[in-house]
This record gives C-alpha cells, structure tokens and sequence, in this order.
C-alpha cells in the first residue's frame, strides 16, 4: 500500500449511511477498493476521524451542479438609469418614478440623472429641488446608496431597493 497511508483507527461510513465502526484505514481502503468506490476522509478533527465510503467524482458533480443551482437562483443586482432635464414636465415625472418603483421592486438600484445645457447651467437649484423631490416621492420603496452629487454639468443621485 502507498506509504502515506498511516495504520490509524477510523470511523467508517459506507456509502448508504450506515455506520461500519472503527477500523484500521487499511482495511477501510480495502472495503472501499471491493466496491470501486473512494475513501474520503469528512470529519478529520473528530476523535477518531470520520471516513466515508463514496464516489468522489459522482460528489464533485453533485456539487458544482448544486454551486450552479444556487448561481442561478441569486439575483444579481444592475445599475439602472434614469436621465432627467431641469424643466421636465409633471407627467414625464410620473411617468420617470413609476418606471424607478418597478426597477427598484425587481432589485435593480436605481440611478437618477439631471443633466444641465446652456442657460439651465445658472440655475442648479431646480435640479436639486426636482432631485429632492424624487427621493421624498420614493422613500417607500428605496434607501439612498449614494447621495446627492454635482459632477460638472451632471447631478446625479443613485438609490437602491429597501430590503423587507
């Protein structure tokens, strides 16, 4: 036998469950190598070892599927955005925070844009006025993940799902 192996006592678990007892790991092996099956050591810390007798590769595979299963399950969480003018219209406005709710009820976060041309440069309030408005209008449904910001001619604000 390979010379790693150590003469030690171990638990042994076949491959249906069942508890086989204590037993040197040659032997073990050996019951493992009748069946064409893999030794594989699951409680290392425990006194004496716990070893079960199983198909390695048969485990790996139900593993990574299990890994894919739970992938595919979690949602990833997207960045949307929203661009807005400073002299937007109140329907427009609606019709932009009904389209965040659905966004933002689906896990997406949510990022509001109010870009500034020309003469609207002069007068950033009504941008942080509407930007304001937005916030107090769904704060039901959302928390702020990063607050209100100028970027040059950009005033941008980013808003994620409120966990239940």
């Amino acid at each position: 036998m390979n010379e790693r192996i150590r003469i030690r006592e171990i638990r042994v678990i076949d491959e249906t469950g069942q508890h086989l007892g204590i037993m040197p790991t040659a032997d073990a092996l050996k019951m493992a190598y009748d069946k064409d099956l893999d030794l594989v050591e699951i409680a290392p810390e425990a006194a004496p070892p716990v070893c079960k007798i199983m198909s390695f590769s048969k485990y790996k595979y139900e593993q990574h599927k299990k890994e894919q299963k739970e992938k595919k399950l979690h949602l990833s969480t997207k960045t949307k955005e929203l661009r807005l003018r400073p002299l937007i219209d109140e329907h427009d406005i609606h019709v932009k925070l009904n389209h965040a709710k659905e966004l933002l009820q689906k896990g997406n976060k949510v990022m509001f844009n109010v870009f500034f041309r020309g003469r609207e440069n002069i007068h950033k309030e009504i941008g942080f006025q509407l930007m304001t408005r937005i916030q107090n209008e769904l704060v039901g449904v959302s928390k702020v993940e990063k607050p209100l910001k100028l970027q040059g001619k950009r005033l941008s604000l980013i808003l994620s799902g409120k966990n239940p």
